[in-house]
């Protein structure tokens, strides 16, 4: 597998883009609905991280308790060490029970382990009975998404495919049609199968049972038509007692497809007693055919126990696999799972599964499709911190990607952070130095990069997209401008420092001044001392020690500051998600509490001010005007787009939001040419609601840096920031 060219991200989002984004909008927008009327929501979030972060802790005890309870129930238990292990395992019993035939319900780790593969190569008939794996098997293709493997696909290419190779008397159209059909056809091969294989969404130590949540119930056939069931899990999927399966069920199928609970919920503790069906006998009673059932439970290890024992990988292993990562993110939306997933696992997850059972030079092929946006973490119902674990794996193929075995090691702190790094990322990770040369050259610097030779130098050397306008920097920064100028506030009811950003110390000075003098309105007094910049840009592009740096430096320029009782406010959105919500993987315990306590996002500290008596008199009102605002991701992550919107109305404006959750842009990443083309057809989703009815003469306002920029280049009306609508 190599990664995906910006040629193939094209010709993917032009082949399945269309049908992907359907559906996962749809999954994510059934996902809403159906959280919403959940009164303990995240309660059982809590509940169930809570469960799985105990299981993996006592992991080994656990294993062996599953162990002796199966075994005790005349079924056998076999931990494979690996893919091959597991696949020699299953080849051993399908051969000792002569089987032609295995059917199979759907299992993303038996698609881990290449078991089709593996007993085709004996001469096994391998049937998928579920419906999406099966028409992936009659195409010959690979999975696309963790629930729905044929996501991918329209009914149009699956009628066109039934077709062509099953030629039936007639031709096949509607959805209904091709149902009925592939039922038939499922129907005819599992009755001549001896061996049924399934996955488990769960297995419980203390009794053994097995959860399977499906959507056709083909799992209870696969299982009741043949006599010897095996069932294949990793050794994650392991929890201690059929008690903890509660908030599971109740988060698996809102998370994935939006479902309040899923068609189909069996609870399996073996060997089970149902009688195995012979189908050519029309007149013997059920209750008379054999029973004596043959369970084998395959646990998978496959790398497992080793991020088990990593730091920053083993929150991978509380998966679920219910999809929400990948159905919630923006960039899955457009080019699918064939391009953001590795070798089996597809979506923002992918990155951390892939590292651990593949290595990272599979994961290196599709981990910069995660943008670090953070939609994934509030949709993840066991709460997993997937952009980090992006982040981390990201920081170790920069590092040392040619030595597997090492990556495991935290290895965090290296003494030279750009020697593995490639020259793009040390580029924009280092933005920082950038801007301030920027700045102190300007207005020449801003001439250079807009001459053809420049932009086709930073083209050919740096892989940035010279369809992109460059930041134009500002002679005078706003930490200057703050410098040369007297406070307005004689008697201030607050104090406060303004954390002054890359952009906006450098490129969106205005916002800046406008931020500043909004606050001195409500009687704040405001400093914007130099700091330096948060460790976003160095974070992005997977350099962790460098964020680090930042980070302590951050926190050492802004302590004197909190300690003199001075409130942080942040404009941009994303540093500000740095200092409440990565700064705790970057700092000690202490100075991220200090950071995180006393900082707060502008509009977030406006509201606060005018809901504690400030007067709104005192910022510049309209009656009426129009205006579109769109939020930035990490705003919406941290539950702060509703102060916008309220600070906006009580300012007098009519205000329509955007629905659409990411521009597209995630800083660096429109830049680059290699994701040029993606970045805008995720804009295109923002853009076509922007110039929707009711909406197209609306000025634009926008709170993220990213957002600004990739709506000025969707659209012919130039968008602001919104403090910049208060400033008198």
């Amino acid at each position: 597998m190599t990664m995906a060219t910006a040629d193939e991200l094209r010709e993917l989002m032009r082949t399945e883009g269309a049908a992907v984004a359907e559906n996962t909008q749809g999954f994510n927008t059934g996902r809403y609905d159906s959280v919403a009327d959940l009164g303990d929501y995240e309660e059982l979030k809590q509940a169930a991280r809570s469960i799985k972060e105990d299981a993996i802790e006592e992991l080994p005890d656990l294993l062996d308790q599953l162990t002796e309870t199966v075994e005790a129930n005349r079924g056998t238990v076999y931990i494979a060490d690996d893919a091959a292990d597991a696949n020699d395992y299953i080849r051993d019993v399908v051969d000792e029970r002569a089987a032609d035939r295995v059917v199979k319900s759907k299992s993303m780790t038996s698609e881990e382990i290449e078991v089709n593969e593996a007993l085709e190569a004996d001469g096994v008939d391998v049937v998928e009975t579920d419906l999406g794996e099966w028409v992936l098997q009659v195409a010959d293709e690979a999975p696309s998404h963790i629930v729905a493997p044929a996501i991918h696909k329209s009914r149009e290419s699956i009628a066109e495919l039934f077709n062509e190779r099953f030629e039936p008397d007639e031709p096949l159209e509607t959805a209904e049609e091709l149902t009925r059909f592939a039922r038939k056809k499922l129907g005819e091969q599992i009755i001549d199968a001896e061996v049924g294989i399934t996955g488990a969404n769960f297995v419980t130590a203390d009794t053994g049972t097995m959860a399977l949540v499906t959507s056709e119930g083909n799992a209870r056939k696969t299982v009741a038509a043949t006599d010897t069931h095996v069932a294949v899990a990793g050794v994650e999927k392991v929890i201690p007692t059929v008690g903890d399966l509660h908030p599971f069920i109740e988060l698996i199928g809102r998370s994935g497809t939006g479902q309040d609970i899923t068609s189909y919920v069996s609870l399996l503790t073996p060997p089970v007693d149902t009688p195995v069906v012979d189908f050519t006998d029309d007149e013997t009673p059920l209750s008379e055919f054999d029973s004596d059932r043959d369970f084998h439970l395959v646990l998978i290890d496959n790398g497992r126990l080793e991020m088990r024992d990593d730091e920053q990988l083993r929150e991978t292993l509380y998966c679920i696999r219910c999809s929400a990562c990948s159905n919630s993110c923006a960039n899955f939306q457009s080019v699918g799972g064939h391009a953001f997933g590795g070798e089996t696992y597809s979506g923002g997850i992918a990155t951390g599964w892939e590292a651990g059972i593949e290595g990272l030079d599979v994961a290196e092929e599709f981990n910069d499709l995660c943008t670090g946006c953070t939609r994934c973490v509030n949709a993840c119902p066991v709460g997993i911190d997937i952009p980090w674990i992006n982040t981390v794996v990201r920081d170790r193929i920069n590092r040392d990607k040619d030595a597997p075995g090492e990556w495991l090691v935290d290895g965090l702190t290296p003494d030279e952070e750009d020697d593995g790094a490639p020259l793009q990322k040390r580029f924009f990770g280092n933005f920082e130095t950038v801007a301030k040369l920027g700045s102190a050259t300007a207005p020449v610097s801003n001439w250079l990069a807009d001459t053809t030779v420049a932009q086709q130098a930073m083209a050919l050397i740096l892989g940035i997209d010279p369809r992109r306008d460059l930041p134009t920097f500002e002679r005078e920064t706003l930490v200057d401008w703050a410098a040369a100028r007297d406070s307005q506030v004689t008697n201030p009811e607050r104090r406060a420092v303004l954390y002054p950003d890359l952009y906006t110390n450098h490129v969106q000075v205005e916002r800046g001044k406008a931020a500043v003098k909004v606050l001195e309105s409500l009687g704040v007094d405001v400093v914007v001392p130099p700091v330096p910049s948060s460790g976003r840009a160095p974070l992005s592009q997977g350099m962790v020690a460098t964020a680090t740096d930042h980070a302590e430096r951050v926190t050492e320029a802004l302590e004197p500051h909190i300690a003199d009782g001075r409130d942080v406010v942040v404009i941009e959105p994303s540093d500000h998600a740095m200092f409440t919500r990565e700064y705790e993987r970057l700092l000690d315990e202490s100075s991220f509490t200090d950071i995180a306590e006393n900082s707060y996002e502008v509009f977030e500290y406006v509201f606060g001010l005018l809901d504690n008596g400030g007067s709104v008199e005192s910022l510049s009102t309209v009656t009426g005007a129009e205006i579109a605002y769109h939020s930035h991701c990490q705003q919406r992550t941290l539950g702060l787009e509703a102060h916008t919107v309220a600070v906006l109305e009580e300012c007098g404006y009519d205000v329509v939001t955007s629905d659409v959750e990411c521009c597209g842009m995630a800083g660096s990443f429109g830049y680059k040419s290699d994701y040029y083309e993606l970045s805008m057809d995720v804009g295109d989703r923002l853009r076509t609601q922007l110039e929707d009815d009711g909406v197209q003469d609306r000025p634009v306002v926008a709170s993220g840096t990213s957002c600004l920029e990739q709506i000025d280049a969707l659209l012919e009306r130039q968008p602001r920031h919104p403090i910049e609508l208060l400033a008198t």
